[in-house]
């Protein structure tokens, strides 16, 4: 991740980054936490999320999202590119 971050401080969006190294898009999966909310005996749940990505992977699962709630902050200089690649790239909810 650090090497991610670097090379998205000499330009890259954090999708550029992480193919120049060799890594997925996103890289994360939510098998782990199906498995621990199952373990727990957890059916319905609020999700903090703005990721399409994890709201399939709870669609396809078990578990249902009772609420999803928006995670929405204001876009900073320094973070803006980044929320819009989520955005615009990965299909985040912002």
């Amino acid at each position: 991740k650090l090497k991610a971050y670097h090379l998205q401080d000499q330009g890259m969006d954090t999708i550029e980054a992480n193919h120049s190294l060799g890594f997925l898009t996103d890289q994360r999966t939510y098998e782990d936490a199906l498995a621990i909310l199952r373990y727990f005996n957890f059916k319905s749940i609020n999700l903090l999320t703005n990721n399409p990505d994890k709201l399939e992977a709870f669609a396809n699962s078990d578990i249902h999202i009772a609420n999803r709630i928006p995670l929405q902050i204001a876009p900073r200089p320094e973070n803006s590119a980044y929320l819009s690649v989520k955005k615009n790239t990965l299909g985040h909810l912002l």
